[in-house]
């Protein structure tokens, strides 16, 4: 099941283009990660820098690495920031596309609804209990 859900977001993503924001982070990601790691004297690889920016991204906070220069520290704010904004819309492009499908689905029975409207004399007793129903349902 995560596997569909993931392929499923991977298709809401490509869709709504979101994927652009996505790879903008990333980029960024190993860019704070690369310019920590040049810049921290007491983070001796880019592993150990990748790992730093994971925690804060995460807001997780381990404490086993920590930056101590003053432009460290402005290029762990602004990761946090952005990393909560990429979230953010992530969250709400997701949000969104499931509301446009929803009410693609709701345009799609009320037109079959009126679509049977017009044909309303020739329909027989069963059907149009089914639309009275339907209508029910709807209002």
């Amino acid at each position: 099941m995560p596997l569909k859900n993931f392929r499923v977001l991977r298709r809401i993503m490509k869709e709504t283009h979101a994927t652009r924001v996505w790879y903008a982070f990333l980029i960024f990601f190993f860019l704070c990660a690369l310019l920590i790691w040049l810049l921290e004297p007491n983070i001796e690889t880019y592993g150990e820098a990748l790992w730093y920016c994971y925690a804060v991204v995460t807001t997780i906070g381990f404490g086993d690495l920590t930056v101590h220069s003053f432009i460290s520290k402005i290029i762990s704010v602004a990761l946090s920031i952005y990393a909560a904004g990429v979230i953010a819309i992530m969250t709400a492009v997701v949000v969104n596309y499931f509301n446009h499908l929803v009410e693609l689905r709701r345009k799609e029975s009320l037109t079959a609804l009126i679509e049977k409207l017009k044909i309303l004399p020739e329909l027989s007793k069963e059907e149009l209990e089914e639309i009275s129903e339907r209508f029910k349902k709807l209002v």
